[in-house]
């Protein structure tokens, strides 16, 4: 289903990586309005059971991506992967923050929309 949907790609540099990576795979508000979500924040969980709360209006004013994909290919468990919710730091400086960096997931299992 998620890669029935468009597929919009970023390179950005993370706190995790030593060079910028790409990332590949739908605006998250495109899953959320494929889903019909209603709410105002995002409660995402990891494998790991680490969990974060986000404000819906993140993945609106900033494409965020859940991201399949990273530098083109899918996303293993090992690194990060299946999903990781990512926002494109590089394209505003207000994204550069820890607040952000918090926010982006990886290893995505599950979201709530609330």
């Amino acid at each position: 289903m998620l890669q029935a949907l468009p597929q919009k790609s970023f390179t950005t540099q993370t706190p995790w990586e030593h060079k910028p990576v790409t990332f590949t795979g739908p605006w998250l508000r495109d899953v959320l309005q494929l889903v019909q979500s209603r709410g105002q924040h995002i409660r995402a969980v990891a494998l790991n059971d680490y969990r974060v709360r986000l404000p819906v209006s993140d993945a609106i004013e900033h494409d965020v991506v859940l991201a399949l994909q990273m530098n083109g290919l899918m996303i293993p468990v090992r690194t990060k992967g299946p999903l990781f919710i990512i926002y494109p730091f590089d394209a505003k400086k207000q994204l550069q923050h820890k607040t952000y960096y918090e926010r982006s997931i990886w290893q995505l299992k599950a979201i709530e929309v609330e």
